[in-house]
């Protein structure tokens, strides 16, 4: 209905529960794999945001950059995540720059319950090193310093993320369990607690501070 759609995208309160988990971070984090074992603890689909983007292109995430540019591929990735964020529950791991940018980062804190996956340099460093050839800002540079800068720009932006959860252990289990026991506390909040009214503001954000896990 015409009116509904109004109605949520001038930022009608979104239950809770219906809310998607979206994860944010710097590449390396490991949202991909917490959000595929976060989604299995939760009863919920998963979904990469990298990898519906290469199936609508029918290219990888590499050859996009490089025929497209950062910028042009931003905003595929923008349209992609509108279409996932759709009031239905799931776990969506996205691309690391996918938060930069202020339409997306506006529909995920509005439309979803966001967590920032955080970690240090040289945990994103040795991480990265697994799949070389396969992220597009670390080819021919040295990893260290591009994700120390990236760190350095975009951690206050991810920052604006519901819950910051730190991801360090190898087996990434600390991160799932402190992920699943949030978002249960979430959802079992009352529902005046777990709406947000107001476009741009960031939904929970009382009890962003109760579950800021970092560790």
């Amino acid at each position: 209905m015409p009116g509904h759609e109004r109605g949520e995208a001038q930022g009608m309160a979104i239950p809770m529960h219906r809310r998607p988990v979206v994860l944010v971070g710097l590449m390396g984090a490991g949202k991909t794999t917490v959000g595929q074992r976060v989604a299995t603890r939760l009863g919920l689909a998963f979904v990469d945001s990298d990898h519906e983007i290469e199936c609508a292109a029918k290219r990888s995430i590499s050859d996009l950059f490089e025929l497209y540019g950062e910028q042009e591929f931003r905003d595929g990735e923008r349209r992609v995540l509108a279409r996932l964020i759709d009031a239905t529950p799931k776990v969506i791991a996205t691309g690391g720059g996918a938060f930069m940018n202020q339409e997306t980062r506006s529909l995920i804190l509005e439309r979803g319950l966001a967590v920032w996956l955080d970690a240090d340099i040289e945990v994103l460093v040795e991480r990265t090193s697994r799949r070389p050839g396969h992220r597009p800002l670390l080819r021919n540079a040295d990893a260290h310093a591009v994700l120390a800068d990236l760190a350095r720009a975009r951690n206050p932006i991810y920052a604006q993320a519901h819950l910051h959860v730190r991801n360090e252990a190898a087996k990434h289990d600390a991160a799932v369990a402190h992920i699943v026991k949030s978002i249960r506390q979430l959802w079992r909040r009352a529902p005046s607690d777990i709406h947000s009214a107001h476009p741009g503001s960031r939904p929970i954000a009382a009890a962003a501070n109760i579950h800021n896990l970092n560790e």
